[in-house]
């Protein structure tokens, strides 16, 4: 074996050795499901071998000419094969599999080592085809499917097409970068869906709350406040969901920045760690309370995540952007903190990004958003404050409010550095 991977090795020779072996490898996965019978599958593991070594040889022959012809052969063959089969459903599976096979004994001549590595993957693929079969029909569900697809055309399609310049007034826009967000957002939420999946009523509403944070933390809570008002003995439950969303906004927030501007991130990793740290003790209060009660109540599944919000988020995060601009070259760093509270009722990651966003471009100092975006973060508190109230009723509000301000006094208490407080007063 070791003289076969010697680099004095022919290279004609190593190029029918690792053809040979791919037409092997491939033919004994298909060998397995060939079947017995006038219905078995017409190609096994010699016919998989001698057409991965007939691309080779045609390779050396005759080159590429050689090789598409003979290629052109072995798909007449396999269409004949195919229209002769007696199965009532076929396929072409192994149609294509033994297509595929010819033309990796030609890549062997030229790549061997792509060709063996592209062989493996297609011999696991095959291999696996009750486990994705029965993924894909029943552990998916449509909206499922549907999201995967949207993921997929947002990131492959429309990505490339976004210019990456500013753009707008005041040159505030970078449709690209916008756009690296919202993926980031919706990949975020498809994250604490598959948690929400794979955990279930196991991890009961403190993990399903913590997950679905991912996706809206405001949302999560106005879930669990009408869990709780729905089943009062799982107000504790509810309350540590609740609360545990609000870590998933931290560290969403933590990710947005970082895909924004690390010299942002640094500066707030410590309100950031000093907030999300006084959640979690707040929820494992809870949690531990939860634990106690009965009821194996979890959230409703959904979407995997929220493309209509994924899309406001742009809408106003572009909105933020400009007006944070406009604000700030009209009345300097306190036309930026107010447009980032004002923002902050309704979305925290928007005015964050956007003031990243102009530290990033040096627009602003770094130091000098730390201030703006806490602001954003205290006021979006208010709205969850009124959610939960709302939602839940009193009881599951006064649960839930000393949580919340624990976070953003600790996350203040995290930045009261001289620099933050010279600027609050400055003010």
């Amino acid at each position: 074996m070791m003289d076969l991977l010697n680099p004095s090795l022919s290279p004609e020779v190593l190029a029918i050795v690792v053809a040979l072996g791919i037409g092997l490898l491939i033919g004994l996965e298909r060998e397995r499901r060939k079947g017995d019978g006038p219905g078995r599958s017409p190609a096994g593991l010699r016919t998989f071998a001698a057409a991965s070594l007939a691309g080779a040889v045609s390779y050396m022959v005759g080159g590429k000419g050689l090789l598409a012809l003979v290629t052109a052969g072995i798909v007449v063959l396999t269409a004949i094969a195919y229209l002769r089969s007696s199965n009532d459903d076929p396929g072409l599976t192994s149609e294509t599999a033994l297509i595929l096979t010819v033309l990796l004994g030609g890549l062997a001549t030229q790549r061997p080592v792509l060709a063996a590595g592209v062989a493996v993957i297609v011999a696991i693929l095959l291999a696996a085809r009750a486990a994705l079969h029965g993924f894909v029909r029943t552990a998916l569900s449509d909206s499922e499917v549907k999201d995967g697809l949207i993921f997929a055309a947002a990131t492959l399609v429309v990505l490339p097409l976004l210019p990456d310049q500013p753009v707008g007034p005041f040159a505030a826009l970078n449709p690209r970068a916008i756009w690296i967000i919202v993926i980031l957002v919706m990949a975020i939420g498809a994250t604490g869906h598959i948690a929400i999946r794979l955990l279930g009523a196991r991890g009961g509403l403190a993990i399903s709350g913590f997950a679905s944070g991912f996706v809206s933390s405001t949302a999560t809570i106005g879930a669990m406040g009408a869990q709780a008002r729905k089943a009062p003995e799982l107000l504790g439950a509810a309350t540590a969901g609740a609360t545990l969303s609000t870590v998933a906004t931290i560290v969403q927030l933590a990710a947005v920045l970082a895909a924004t501007s690390l010299t942002t991130l640094q500066n707030l990793m410590v309100p950031l760690l000093c907030a999300g740290t006084a959640a979690i003790v707040y929820g494992a209060i809870f949690t531990a309370r939860g634990m106690q009660e009965t009821g194996g109540a979890e959230l409703q599944l959904g979407r995997a995540f929220s493309l209509s919000s994924a899309l406001l988020l742009a809408l106003t995060l572009s909105a933020v952007l400009v007006l944070s601009a406009g604000l700030r070259e009209a009345f300097g760093e306190i036309g930026l903190i107010v447009s980032a509270a004002v923002a902050g009722l309704a979305d925290t990651h928007s005015p964050a990004v956007a003031t990243a966003t102009l530290a990033a471009s040096g627009t602003i100092n770094s130091a000098d958003t730390v201030a703006p975006i806490l602001a954003a973060l205290s006021t979006n508190t208010v709205s969850k404050i009124v959610v939960g109230w709302v939602s839940g009723g009193r009881s599951f509000a006064l649960r839930l409010m000393p949580g919340l301000i624990l976070v953003i006094a600790a996350a203040w208490a995290g930045a009261a550095g001289p620099d933050v407080v010279h600027q609050i007063f400055r003010l």
